[in-house]
């Protein structure tokens, strides 16, 4: 091979056997045990720094007490999809919900998207059994 490198087969790992699945990184081993028996002594110190009035601090151990919430459940009545027809009953529900303040716009979308996503498999199903059951009339030709 020109300049003396190596060619792997496509899709193929150059190192097959590889890290073991649960090996731990070195630096994470390393910091774990610089900082074995101090864990404590370390916490008591952030939240007495907190407690005096460090932000950095406070938001640290906020942030460990209340984690932020990525999400949070989505509650309301949807109406059932099972044809692509309903979809703007869906929408509208949708709709309804935002501006209720049941639900946030970015929710809204999030979910509209997953609306989207069923009518599509709604649709593929419906063409499947609508394909299947013109093969079966014209003997499959």
């Amino acid at each position: 091979m020109p300049g003396g490198g190596r060619k792997f087969q496509k899709g193929q790992s150059g190192n097959p056997a590889g890290r073991t699945k649960g090996t731990r990184n070195r630096t994470t081993i390393a910091l774990e045990a610089l900082l074995e028996g101090e864990a404590e002594a370390i916490t008591r110190k952030a939240v007495e720094l907190a407690k005096n009035g460090d932000t950095v601090a406070l938001r640290l151990c906020l942030e460990r007490l209340i984690p932020v919430r990525k999400d949070r459940p989505i509650r309301f009545a949807l109406p059932p999809i099972e044809t692509a027809a309903d979809l703007t009953k869906a929408t509208s529900a949708l709709l309804v919900a935002v501006a209720t303040g049941d639900i946030t716009p970015s929710e809204a979308a999030e979910f509209g998207r997953l609306v989207d996503a069923h009518v599509k498999a709604v649709e593929a199903a419906d063409f499947a059994e609508r394909l299947a059951a013109l093969e079966a009339r014209t003997g499959g030709a």
